[in-house]
C-alpha cells in the first residue's frame, strides 16, 4: 500500500547551503548561498523553513534552530558534473550527468552557428555575448525593433536566448526562430541545454519589460526518470513553473506555467486543494535564481525567501496526512560571490507530512537522486537500472 497518496517536490531554485566537497574544482570553495545571505541580513524571517529544520542543517546567522525539527532534514551532495538547472533537476529524478552541458559564456556563439541561424531565420543577429536579459534589451532593443534584427545572448547556463519585441517581432515568429536554433544546436559541438524565447514589450530603454510568454526548448533527458515511471504507472505528474520545460515534457501529465515564484506557490497550493489526483506535483520557483542570485542582489534574495516562507505556511495548512512535502534546491547562486554564475554547493532537503511522527537531522546523502528514488518507492514503482539514488522511504516507516 502507498505510504503517501500525493508528494509535492518544491525546488527553491539556487537556494544552496554551502560546503560542496568538490566546490574548489568549480572555483566555488567557500560559496554559501543561505549562510552568506543570513550573514548580510541577520534579521531574515523564515519561521516555517526554520520549523521544518533548515537551520538544523548548518548554523545560519540570526536564526535559532528548534531543538527538534518538525521535518526530516538532510543535505544533498550533487554527484553529476555541472552546476546548472537541468543537471540538478535531472539528478533529482535519477539522471547522472557525467559531461557538463556546453556553455559559451566567455566567447559568445561561434560565427558558424550564428551564420546558419541568420540564414535559416532570415534575421540578422545582434548581441551574441553573455549578458543580463534586461540589460541587453535596454542596450539593443531599439536597434532590434528599428532594423528588424534579432537579439541573441547567453548566460552562465548552457543556454541560447533570443529576445523579440512581441508586437514588432511577433511571438509566433520568435518561437519559429527558437525552434530553428534548437535544431541547429543539436550538433555535439553546439549542444546547449536550452533555447529560450525571451519576449518583451516597450519601445525605449527604461520602459522595456519582459513578458510571461517565455518558452524553453530543452533537451530531453537521455533516459527515463522517476517522472516517466510514475506516468507509465497511471499516476499524475503535475508540473508547476519551468519543470515541464526542463524535462522537455517527458513524464509530465499536466503542466502549469508560472509568472513568478509567488504565483508558482499559489498554483501549488491550488493543486494541493484538489482532491482528485494521485502522484507527484513538481514545482520550480525560479525567481531566487533569475531575479536575485545572478544579479548578486542580497536584499532581493532575502525578501524572496521571506515571501516564499509566507506561502509555505499557507501550503502547510492545506496538506493532509496522506501528503508528503519535499523542499529542496538544484544548485547554489551565492549573491555575495564573485561573477554572476551559479555556485557549486550542497542543497537542503526538508521533508514533512502532517502524519510524520518525529523529525530528525539525517546524515548527508551523496546524490540528489534520493528524491526521485523516494518518490518512485512510495508509489511502488521500479526505477530504471541506470538511474542513481536510494529511497529514503524506510525512514518514514521507522
Amino acid at each position: 500500500m502507498n505510504r503517501y497518496k500525493r508528494i509535492f517536490v518544491v525546488v527553491m531554485d539556487s537556494v544552496g547551503i554551502g560546503d560542496a566537497p568538490d566546490g574548489a574544482a568549480y572555483g566555488d570553495e567557500g560559496a554559501d548561498t543561505l549562510g552568506h545571505i543570513t550573514r548580510e541580513i541577520p534579521d531574515l524571517k523564515i519561521p516555517h523553513l526554520t520549523k521544518l529544520g533548515l537551520a538544523n542543517l548548518k548554523p545560519l546567522t540570526g536564526i535559532t534552530p528548534p531543538p527538534e525539527p518538525a521535518g526530516l532534514c538532510v543535505r544533498l551532495i550533487e554527484r553529476s558534473n555541472g552546476k546548472d538547472t537541468m543537471t540538478g533537476h535531472w539528478e533529482m529524478m535519477g539522471i547522472h550527468t557525467t559531461s557538463p552541458f556546453i556553455t559559451f559564456t566567455d566567447t559568445g556563439f561561434p560565427p558558424e552557428l550564428i551564420a546558419e541561424l541568420e540564414a535559416r531565420t532570415g534575421k540578422k543577429v545582434i548581441g551574441n555575448k553573455a549578458a543580463s536579459g534586461t540589460a541587453i534589451i535596454d542596450e539593443l532593443g531599439e536597434e532590434e525593433i528599428r532594423d528588424g534584427k534579432m537579439i541573441v545572448y547567453t548566460s552562465a547556463d548552457s543556454v541560447l536566448q533570443i529576445c523579440g519585441q512581441e508586437e514588432t517581432f511577433d511571438l509566433q515568429n520568435l518561437y519559429r526562430c527558437c525552434e530553428i536554433a534548437r535544431e541547429i544546436t543539436m550538433k555535439p559541438e553546439w549542444k546547449v541545454g536550452r533555447i529560450i524565447a525571451r519576449p518583451y514589450v516597450g519601445y525605449h530603454p527604461g520602459e522595456f519589460k519582459r513578458t510571461s510568454n517565455r518558452h524553453d526548448y530543452a533537451l530531453s533527458p537521455p533516459s527515463p526518470t522517476a517522472m516517466n515511471v510514475l506516468k507509465d504507472a497511471g499516476l499524475d505528474v503535475i508540473s508547476v513553473g519551468k519543470i515541464s520545460d526542463i524535462f522537455n515534457g517527458e513524464g509530465v501529465t499536466e503542466g502549469h506555467h508560472s509568472d513568478s515564484s509567488v504565483h508558482g506557490m499559489e498554483q501549488t497550493i491550488e493543486v494541493a486543494r484538489r482532491a482528485n489526483w494521485q502522484g507527484l506535483c513538481f514545482t520550480n520557483l525560479v525567481d531566487f535564481d533569475a531575479l536575485w542570485g545572478h544579479r548578486r542582489n542580497v536584499r532581493g534574495y532575502a525578501d524572496e525567501l521571506e515571501r516564499f516562507d509566507v506561502k509555505l505556511g499557507e501550503l502547510l495548512e492545506v496538506l493532509g496526512p496522506d501528503d508528503l512535502l519535499m523542499i529542496t534546491a538544484d544548485h547554489g547562486n551565492d549573491p555575495t560571490w564573485t561573477g554572476t554564475d551559479h555556485t557549486r554547493e550542497t542543497v537542503p532537503l526538508l521533508m514533512w507530512s502532517p502524519s510524520l511522527k518525529n523529525g530528525a537531522l539525517l546524515p548527508d546523502c551523496d546524490t540528489f537522486g534520493v528524491i526521485g528514488a523516494t518518490v518512485a518507492d512510495n508509489f511502488g514503482c521500479r526505477m530504471p537500472e541506470e538511474t542513481i539514488g536510494t529511497s529514503l522511504m524506510a525512514i518514514f516507516e521507522s
